[in-house]
């Protein structure tokens, strides 16, 4: 069983520091965006940072020390100058970086280290790979992705798994590799919080904390829920939380696998096993060695393949095409889906003795609509990122957040991430109103028949306040701007309609 490490142990960054730090140029000509290191910092939270600095670099390490202290103040930031005049020299590079390292490894302590490959040369870059790949710095290594190719599936910031079989392995001549087992274990808040689940509601705390405790267990484990609840994140949360977690990771959308190739997809294929078979070809099930495999729409694969996996899960052991023997292989296996199995297996649409031997552990992840509370703090979450690549930060107008709020979210997490970064990417003001949310009418008009959840943070009077502004501005809108037909309509004197204009009138003028 993997020890406990100690959760509270300090984090610290190692890196250099780049030209794009701390700033680099935005997607508008013009504007700037956070750089390498500031981006990490947001989305990956540590203690300290260690900012490697060379003589071409030192005046933009410390406008990057500066700017980390006013967007992070408690971050501690330490500056190493390393004498290094030719940045592209490789044995100078890892003979500085190893110098410091052994001086802050005797004055830190024990601290969890992470490395970041952003900022730098490439020599820099290949030089941390090779210290942490060989275990000279026991350290968690950490790519900060270019905002241009940061999506949903594609986040900011993502940890490099050297135990992959894709990398080789690396040993050093002057250090015994340390064991990886030795490095912090993931706390479940903080890891939940850097996958980006945001939300407190009853309904996805009951969700996480199945997946938590499913973590600890060597056992299938079955998540439902609607497309865009985030089922892939959750898969990953159970992989990180358990024994496995320094093990491959492999994510597979069946629906999105054509029928006839996804027997060769999971279980690889044999050379010339079938007309287009050019080379061997490793299957899903064997780059999860020893790891994780998340099947997502898993209802999506045809019984024959059914059969097959129902097989691995049984006895371990696969049968590439075309192959004349079965392989074995060690695979801890996370199915989802947004269809009812049940159903599929009352049609004969999926294999019963599959099912039950996936419906192991089962977490239900809710629809969004089922947890109102967290719409706010998703969207307003959503925007913080997007933010992050504007000059100017956008803000939601209070109608605004109750707009989203009064949506149903068909669509659930992934469709509100989007209407969120669209509203603030077009968006030619600082406030985002709510018509630049271009949601059905339905959905920006208050519905008193449905009111808003309470939950942390929930102002009734806000609400309230909101709530008045709207209908004082839609008997307006019927009566033509006529002050006294907007006052009957409303069954409120023309002197309330009157002070709600000047009130408008007056906020308008501050707000210029």
């Amino acid at each position: 069983m993997t020890q406990q490490r100690d959760k509270h142990r300090p984090r610290v960054l190692l890196t250099f520091t780049g030209f794009h730090d701390p700033f680099s140029a935005g997607p508008v000509e013009g504007t700037e965006q956070e750089g390498p290191i500031l981006s990490l910092i947001r989305a990956h939270p540590v203690d300290n940072v260690i900012l490697f600095s060379t003589p071409n670099t030192s005046e933009l390490s410390r406008t990057t020390e500066q700017a980390i202290h006013e967007r992070h103040p408690k971050i501690s930031v330490q500056v190493r100058d390393l004498r290094i005049e030719d940045p592209t020299d490789y044995l100078r590079i890892l003979t500085e970086l190893r110098a410091h390292f052994d001086a802050l490894s005797k004055t830190l302590g024990k601290v969890s280290y992470f490395v970041a490959t952003a900022s730098g040369t490439p020599q820099m870059h290949a030089s941390w790979v090779l210290l942490v790949a060989s275990g000279e710095i026991p350290a968690r290594l950490l790519h900060v992705r270019p905002h241009r190719f940061v999506s949903e599936n594609n986040p900011v910031v993502t940890e490099v798994n050297l135990s992959l079989p894709e990398f080789p392995t690396i040993r050093s001549r002057s250090f015994t590799r340390l064991d990886l087992q030795d490095l912090e274990l993931q706390d479940p808040k903080e890891l939940i919080a850097r996958l980006g689940i945001i939300g407190d509601h009853p309904a996805i705390a009951r969700a996480l904390e199945a997946a938590s405790s499913f973590a600890r267990f060597e056992v299938p484990v079955l998540i439902l829920g609607e497309s865009g609840t985030g089922k892939e994140k959750v898969a990953s949360l159970i992989h990180q939380l358990s024994d496995r977690a320094l093990k491959p990771f492999v994510a597979v959308n069946c629906a999105a696998i054509p029928d006839h190739l996804a027997e060769s997809a999971l279980f690889g294929h044999r050379k010339s096993a079938f007309t287009g078979a050019t080379t061997d070809l490793q299957g899903k099930f064997q780059a999860a060695d020893g790891g994780t495999l998340f099947l997502d729409e898993v209802a999506e694969l045809s019984p024959e393949v059914q059969a097959k996996m129902l097989r691995a899960l049984e006895d371990g052991t696969i049968e590439p095409v075309g192959s004349p023997r079965s392989l074995r292989v060690n695979v801890r296996l996370i199915a989802a889906t947004n269809c009812n199995l049940e159903t599929a297996v009352a049609d004969g649409k999926f294999r019963n003795d599959l099912y039950q031997r996936l419906h192991v552990g089962e977490v239900r992840l809710p629809p969004l609509r089922e947890r109102r509370s967290d719409i706010g703090k998703l969207a307003i979450h959503f925007l913080d990122e997007i933010n992050t690549r504007l000059r100017k930060p956008r803000r939601f107008a209070p109608e605004s957040l109750v707009a989203l709020n009064s949506h149903d979210w068909p669509g659930n997490v992934r469709e509100l991430q989007n209407t969120v970064q669209r509203a603030a990417l077009l968006a030619k003001a600082e406030e985002i109103r709510p018509e630049q949310l271009e949601l059905p009418d339905q959905a920006r008009a208050t519905d008193s028949s449905r009111p808003p959840e309470p939950h942390d943070g929930f102002s009734i009077d806000s609400h309230i306040k909101v709530l008045r502004k709207k209908l004082f501005e839609r008997a307006l809108d019927l009566s033509g701007g006529n002050q006294s037909e907007a006052a009957r309509l409303l069954g409120v004197t023309p002197q309330a309609v009157s002070k709600f204009l000047k009130g408008q009138t007056e906020s308008d003028s501050t707000q210029v």
